[in-house]
């Protein structure tokens, strides 16, 4: 991708952010990102197919650095707690566009997706554990359960305090 493309894409996205911390997705039009961008509607046709391919690029971006954030994708396996501290400390650290791309409509899809990847690589080292549906349940719990508790609590007690509190709780279920 040359430099001009590089641009481009950048005025896409960050005009995208910007009207998408204020409106809902469905509300959001071509036309005023394109406007706010200072790139006409074809450009924006030209990078994507409409305003919905560009939030799942932007959330599949936030998504994969979720997931590369973690040590070792199978540390689920090997140290429960610490899989959680490091899950999330990372959905800690990209807490801005989480609350930007994964609000309204939006706000199931990062913990499903989350599950789906760790899940993807887990099973690509430990492939009997697709059929454990103890494995799998705990799993789903887990990471999904984690993240609304998570979501739900830390701004009211404050990431650490949630943190500890799910680190004793995780450590309880596997112990």
């Amino acid at each position: 991708m040359d430099r001009r493309e590089q641009k481009t894409q950048q005025a896409i996205r960050n005009a995208f952010l910007a009207l998408r911390a204020h409106k809902p997705l469905e509300r959001i039009k071509v036309k005023e990102l394109a406007e706010n961008a200072q790139i006409s509607k074809a450009t924006f046709y030209l990078h994507y197919h409409d305003i919905y391919e560009l939030s799942e690029a932007l959330q599949e971006d936030v998504i994969q650095q979720i997931l590369s954030s973690i040590t070792q994708a199978d540390l689920f396996v090997k140290d429960a707690p610490a899989f959680t501290r490091e899950l999330f400390g990372s959905f800690f650290a990209h807490q801005h566009l989480i609350d930007i791309l994964f609000s309204g409509t939006q706000a199931s899809v990062l913990p499903i997706r989350i599950e789906q990847g760790i899940r993807e690589h887990i099973f690509a080292i430990v492939p009997e554990r697709r059929d454990d549906a103890a494995f799998n349940i705990r799993l789903t719990y887990q990471v999904q359960g984690a993240y609304y508790a998570y979501s739900e609590n830390q701004r009211r007690f404050g990431p650490d305090a949630v943190l500890a509190e799910l680190d004793g709780i995780t450590r309880s279920l596997y112990a």
